[in-house]
């Protein structure tokens, strides 16, 4: 079992540390701005799972250790009186899973640290702002109110990581994309910048290439005076990243500079989480972007193209049941024009699917288990709800934008949805038979008759076709 300190090496092994801590390790051993990290690895998992949950001494010896070294790195204390530390404890897996697993942030807040932070900051209001946001996430992980104590609090965090792997929505995730259960996650532990500290603050996510559509233009969303679970949740509805353009054009630059640097480096398109805490930029987290099945054709051909990497990579990237997705018919023209909108939102996964409106995972489960397409409508989605949306035709939300739990989730498994139609919008919607249209961000009342598509998914699912036949021409003796 190991401890290991992020960014005193070029690259790690995700079975070891997930693959969230090595993308934290890779951006700090490029000398990107990323807060200092530490991570417990896979292997722990495993070992406190085995005993009941808890973290036993030698765990609890790395985490001593690991947390000295970070107070060290920034002459700050864990619950200190004087100079505090905020700490984010994360999960991570080998392979990626939106939201399947917990994470606590702001972790060290008591009414000491409070009061100091106030007296800091001379912002009584952000300081009561970070401990409730703490005390909500850590009850809502946890299971289990904050003790007060920074160190007890930090154990049950990482106690309720390691079982969060194990959790039946981390489960049912797993069966899906056919992922074993045996890896385990690792637990990060990183130190806090805050996105809700001043009105030059906030937090976003940045897409290198816009994973709707495949377009190369950057795309994004920000959210100013936020955390990252602001975003991602979907809980708001997060604005332009071009907004962050207009408040902080040196910051966008910067991000889209290094963002620019990790496509490269990672040799795919990029999904960036990021904060900027009084002015400044900081990145948390970068992994391949979740796309839908048209972006993916796009991308792969795209990067080829411009030589990031090489035409036998670009097929391995993309799935046949993407390419199948991506040149599937769209609703038809004619039809759509006589259709009833029944709803409208921000598009977030291309398609078009038909069927039952159904207001929970529960129904939505037993529905599809009897054979019935159905469309599952929420507010928004968290991770509880993925169980309900691996079998539905189609996602739709009142609430949230494009980098949404429900949107990443569902490029991911490349089922048509459209979030942001409004709160409200989607009640009447119950029981209904309607047409999503994933595409225009539409929902039209009954079945719509498609229509073959022609444009610029078809050219490069073409292109990835004549490509895999010239390979495999290469290797035939």
């Amino acid at each position: 079992m190991t401890l290991i300190w992020l960014g005193d090496t070029p690259d790690l092994d995700p079975t070891l540390v997930g693959g969230k801590a090595r993308s934290i390790n890779r951006m700090r051993a490029l000398g990107m701005p990323v807060p200092p990290a530490f991570v417990l690895s896979t292997d722990f998992c495993a070992a406190v799972n085995g005993n009941d949950g808890r973290l036993n001494e030698p765990v609890l010896g790395c985490l001593r250790e690991g947390l000295a070294r970070l107070e060290s790195t920034l002459d700050r204390r864990l619950g200190g009186a004087e100079r505090p530390m905020l700490v984010a404890v994360r999960s991570g897996g080998a392979k990626s899973m939106p939201g399947m697993m917990d994470t606590v942030l702001n972790l060290g807040m008591n009414e000491t640290v409070e009061a100091r932070l106030a007296e800091i900051t001379g912002d009584a209001a952000f300081a009561a702002d970070t401990h409730r946001r703490f005390r909500e996430q850590f009850e809502r992980v946890v299971g289990l109110p904050a003790t007060g104590d920074p160190w007890k609090d930090l154990v049950l965090a990482a106690e309720a990581v390691f079982a969060s792997w194990n959790s039946p929505r981390a489960k049912a995730y797993r069966n899906h994309h056919h992922i074993g259960h045996d890896g385990g996650t690792a637990v990060t532990v990183q130190a806090m910048v805050f996105g809700n500290f001043d009105d030059n603050s906030g937090t976003g996510v940045l897409f290198t290439r816009n994973p709707l559509t495949g377009d190369p233009a950057p795309y994004g969303e920000w959210l100013a005076r936020g955390q990252g679970e602001d975003v991602v949740s979907g809980r708001f509805d997060a604005m332009h990243l071009d907004e962050l353009e207009v408040r902080m054009p040196d910051v966008h630059a910067q991000l889209l500079e290094l963002a620019t640097q990790l496509e490269q480096h990672c040799r795919d398109a990029q999904d960036i989480e990021f904060t900027v805490e009084a002015g400044r930029l900081w990145l948390l987290q970068t992994r391949a972007a979740k796309r839908s099945p048209q972006a993916a054709v796009r991308i792969a051909v795209r990067l080829a193209e411009e030589g990031i990497i090489g035409r036998d990579e670009a097929v391995a990237l993309v799935t046949d049941a993407q390419v199948a997705a991506a040149t599937a018919p769209h609703v038809d023209p004619v039809a759509r024009k006589a259709a009833t909108l029944l709803a409208s939102g921000v598009p977030a996964c291309p398609g078009v699917a038909t069927g039952r409106v159904v207001a929970t995972c529960e129904e939505a489960e037993d529905l599809a288990d009897a054979g019935v397409d159905v469309i599952l409508a929420r507010p928004t989605t968290d991770p509880d709800d993925v169980g309900g949306m691996v079998v539905s035709a189609a996602i739709i939300t009142e609430i949230g934008g494009s980098t949404s739990h429900a949107a990443v989730v569902s490029r991911e498994l490349g089922t048509p949805c459209v979030v942001g139609c409004g709160q409200g919008a989607l009640k009447a919607l119950i029981g209904k038979i309607v047409t999503v249209d994933g595409t225009s961000g539409e929902v039209f009342e009954g079945a719509l008759p498609r229509a073959n598509v022609h444009g610029a998914e078809q050219e490069s699912a073409q292109r990835l076709r004549q490509w895999a036949q010239e390979n495999a021409m290469q290797v035939t003796p």
